[in-house]
């Protein structure tokens, strides 16, 4: 066995075509000159036993000459010496000489010096010869006591791989390094302490954390990673010792929650709250964090919409009976506070989430809707339209589905129904008064609430009154100065005008209702001829007396007919549609006749749709619910196979095996190659080649989308026998990313390789582009920087956009706002409709808001509905319109449009372009 095979850890690189010198001019260096001197012969000496020579008449001389030596750098290298050196007879019998070496390096081991100290022990860690270290053995323990933790860890580091390789010099080691533990203070020591006992004493590691596992949150970072690492491997080693005791999970989640609290980043408290998500996933979990729904609701501090949205979810999921009065007490105080605060669009929104959230608990819990009922009807009289929507679709089905709240809910629809200032608001409120209100007192509320919103009738008279009036008012008009003004003539006139001093009086004194039909708003005007209808049909049979059905019904009419009267005058801004004209002269002859089929009609078979409406939705969301329920439910087969782990073969054994050991065989490349089956694999395809095989530098990246940003880890291989110095990853990007910061340079060995990360901020979703190159200078030659060419990058835009589903209304108000609109022609070869549309769904991550029975059977033609948004609150509207030609025969492609809406134009041509290169189907 030849020097050059034995093991080495130290590798020296030494230029090639320099002259090797001889031993005597090396022995004469050695023997008698300078410091200067005998460090360059050391060198040269160190290099030549790399390269395969013996030279065993200088180990004396160095001995005699060198190792006594005191200064710093000989040391250092006496290091690299000893190490590679032959140490052994070709017998395999230890050297005579190396016993003097053996006694110095005992006093080194005593040196004042720590970093002397210190880079002996690292030293003694590479020695394979026991007869060597068996002296020595004393001086290293007394190095545990040092007072500099650098000589301590080291010592630490020493004792462990003494001990792993010849247990019999130090069989206590375990037991002195747990002690040792016990005592120290430095973070850095105790890490290599307790790596130590991990690896040679697992129970002992696990009997000093059991000590102070109170403490751990107080430890540096490296001991809590080695901490972490011990729980790992003893859970995968034994997963009889995992805690799948309620008080774990438990703790667990209380963790996360904290983590979420505590920590400022959104992208790590998503991260998390995904997390806490999975946990719900699991049964026997769920019941644990149903405990802790007041602990999730703590996280709605934070002033993020998505954070939000995703507890108040998660909160909803796990709210039971025991549990959801308290749920209920904090989104009230939640609603409350939205009003205190100055108005802002994520405010308006996070209203709409707890409005929601109150509704989906009342209609699973009825109990609770008397208490949420009075706060949010407060919010009725809201300036923002969306979230006084949701709580007027709430209140109407509340009112439908809880009779004994119908007194309360009108009371409380009367107090708020003068201060509602929406138009489409005061017509759903119309609504629910007209359908709702039974009791004479109630109907009469309901006139007296209407004439007051109204004002003062006959309008049209009224309103000329006013406008007259005002013109003669002297306090409220005052006439300008005169203005003289030039003519297209040429000529001068002289303009006077009369301004009003307040302007805005009449508009500010109109009741609501009128405002909303002096704007030209005549839809509501048919909403109250219809709900005047209902209460006075219903007032006719409630009460007896003839003369006050007379009155009631007059009254009635009177309002209907000088509503039409307003409407056909010319001081609305906009006259009345003859579609409204129609519905209120109906309205009127009805009520002409009183006929007992148009009380049924206008009294019963209404509420009967509106019944059949809530009981079709209700089913459809037990439905979802059960589908959800299902997809959780982990059924076992009667004849799925039965895993004994003493029967499991190596390579099935993976989720059992120790994932340190694996990740360190993956690196190795000794792992067998695993099935394109494995999810694992899908990595793969995030992998990107950069570089061609036969360039000199070989580069691949893979690209890692999470969240806001994306990471690029660009494998950089050497392919040449030269050293690459100052080896760049020079990036920029297209589109809406950002690079972080330049990759800083490198050094690469010949045939060496390095890992380069480089961030890329992402500020929208459209499709992006990273470019590059790598340049570097060729060691000892002359010539300019090289330079390698990268292949670009495509970031996908899929890998930002997630299904999502909104309201028809929300759908439909989004399609009106979003300017940007990209139609992309069917262009498939698949024949069916439905088919296709599974497969844009599939393709584009987009969700179908269509219901499934809206979209079932055949006729020849679908539309429908999609809708998705991406990780950055962008929202993307679909709508497919297909047809299938049947006249072209049975196996005719599907044609039509797609017409994609986005509030970006990225987004709208992104998800276009994407729609195009996947519309056709790959035949397998």
């Amino acid at each position: 066995m030849t020097a050059a095979e034995n093991v080495c850890y130290t590798l020296i690189n030494v230029a090639s075509e320099s002259e090797p010198p001889s031993e005597v001019s090396l022995k004469a260096d050695l023997e008698k000159g300078e410091i200067k001197a005998k460090t360059e012969a050391l060198k040269k000496v160190i290099i030549m036993i790399l390269n395969g020579e013996k030279l065993p008449g200088l180990l004396m001389t160095i001995i005699r000459f060198v190792l006594p030596l005191q200064d710093h750098t000989i040391k250092k290298l006496l290091l690299v010496f000893w190490e590679i050196v032959p140490k052994t007879t070709p017998d395999g019998k230890l050297l005579q000489e190396m016993i003097l070496v053996c006694d110095a390096y005992r006093k080194d081991l005593q040196h004042p010096n720590e970093f002397i100290r210190g880079s002996t022990l690292r030293f003694l860690c590479k020695l394979k010869e026991s007869e060597l270290l068996e002296p020595l053995m004393p001086a290293i323990r007394a190095c545990l006591e040092h007072r500099h933790s650098y000589v301590r860890r080291n010592a630490v580091l020493a004792i462990y791989t003494i001990y792993r390789n010849f247990e019999h010099l130090i069989p206590d080691a375990p037991e002195l390094i747990h002690d040792f533990l016990v005592n120290e203070k430095d973070a850095s020591c105790k890490r290599n302490a307790f790596m130590m006992l991990i690896h040679a004493d697992q129970d002992r590691a696990l009997d000093y954390l059991s000590t102070c596992i109170d403490q751990v949150h107080t430890f540096g970072d490296i001991l809590q990673l080695v901490i972490v690492e011990l729980i790992y491997k003893v859970c995968h080693a034994n997963p009889s010792e995992r805690a799948r005791a309620p008080t774990a999970v438990k703790a667990a989640a209380q963790c996360y929650i904290d983590l979420i609290i505590k920590e400022s980043d959104n992208n790590v408290k998503l991260i998390v709250l995904d997390r806490l998500i999975e946990l719900k996933e699991h049964p026997t979990h769920e019941r644990v964090l149903q405990d802790l729904v007041m602990d999730i609701l703590r996280v709605l501090s934070t002033p993020d919409l998505e954070v939000r949205k995703k507890t108040l979810q998660l909160a909803l999921d796990l709210v039971s009976s025991r549990n959801v009065e308290e749920l209920v007490i904090v989104l009230k105080k939640e609603v409350i506070k939205t009003n205190n605060v100055t108005e802002h669009e994520d405010t308006d929104k996070y209203r709409q989430l707890l409005v929601r959230t109150l509704h989906s608990c009342s209609v699973r819990f009825p109990d609770m809707a008397a208490n949420v009922i009075p706060v949010l009807m407060e919010f009725l009289s809201d300036t923002n339209e969306a979230a006084a929507a949701d709580v007027l679709e709430f209140v109407r089905e509340a009112i439908q589905r809880f009779e004994n709240l119908r007194p309360l809910i009108i009371e409380k629809m009367l107090e708020v129904f003068h201060a509602i200032r929406t138009v489409k608001i005061y017509r759903g409120a119309l609504w629910i008064l007209g359908e709702y209100c039974s009791t004479k007192e109630d109907i009469q509320n309901v006139m007296t609430e209407i004439r007051r919103s109204l004002g003062e009738i006959p309008i049209v008279e009224n309103e000329i009154k006013r406008e007259t009036g005002e013109m003669k008012t002297e306090d409220e008009v005052s006439a300008a100065p005169a203005q003289k003004l030039v003519t297209e003539m040429g000529t001068y006139v002289t303009q006077s005008a009369l301004s009003s001093s307040r302007p805005s009086k009449k508009e500010e004194d109109r009741p609501p209702l009128r405002g909303f039909l002096m704007d030209g708003d005549f839809y509501v005007a048919a909403s109250l001829a219809t709900t005047l209808t209902k209460v006075a049909l219903r007032y006719v049979i409630i009460v007896q007396d003839k003369k006050k059905h007379n009155s009631f019904v007059a009254e009635a009419m009177l309002i209907m007919v000088t509503v039409l009267h307003l409407g056909k005058s010319s001081l609305p801004k906009k006259p009345i549609t003859d579609d409204d004209v129609d519905r209120i002269s109906l309205c009127l002859k009805v009520l002409s006749e009183c006929s007992p089929l148009m009380n049924d009609i206008f009294n019963k078979e209404c509420r009967k749709s509106l019944s059949h409406m809530l009981t079709v939705r209700l089913e459809e969301e037990k439905l979802s619910q059960k589908k959800e329920s299902e997809k959780r439910n982990v059924t076992v087969q009667a004849d799925d196979p039965i895993s004994f782990m003493q029967l499991t073969a190596k390579n099935e054994m993976t989720s059992k095996e120790d994932q340190f050991q694996l990740s360190l065989l993956a690196a190795m490349g000794n792992t067998q190659r695993k099935e394109a089956t494995d999810p694992l694999a899908s990595k793969l395809n995030k992998v990107t080649q950069l570089t061609g095989f036969s360039d000199p530098v070989y580069a691949e990246a893979y690209v890692h989308v999470n969240q806001y940003d994306i990471v690029l880890d660009v494998l950089v291989v050497n392919q040449t026998s030269d050293t690459l110095q100052n080896c760049t990853l020079e990036l920029a990007t297209l589109g809406d990313l950002k690079l972080v910061e330049k990759p800083s340079p490198l050094t690469l060995a010949p045939h060496d390789f390095a890992n380069i990360k480089a961030n890329v901020k992402v500020a929208s979703t459209e499709n992006g582009i990273i470019f590059g190159n790598i340049v570097y200078d060729v060691s000892g030659a002359a010539s300019d920087r090289n330079c390698v060419v990268l292949s670009d990058i495509h970031i996908d835009i899929m890998d930002y956009i997630q299904p999502a589903s909104c309201t028809d209304a929300e759908f439909r108000q989004m399609w009106a706002e979003f300017e940007w609109e990209n139609k992309v022609t069917v262009n498939t070869n698949i024949t069916d409709l439905n088919e296709y549309l599974q497969h844009i769904l599939r393709s584009t991550n987009m969700k179908c808001l269509t219901p499934e029975k809206a979209l079932s059977g055949f006729c020849g033609f679908m539309a429908a509905n999609l809708y998705a948004r991406s990780i950055f609150g962008e929202d993307a509207l679909a709508n497919v319109s297909i047809e299938k030609p049947i006249h072209l025969g049975p196996d005719a492609p599907v044609n039509g449009h797609i017409r994609i809406r986005a509030k970006s134009q990225g987004m709208a041509l992104s998800l276009g372009d994407k729609i195009n290169l996947s519309q056709k189907k790959n035949n397998v």
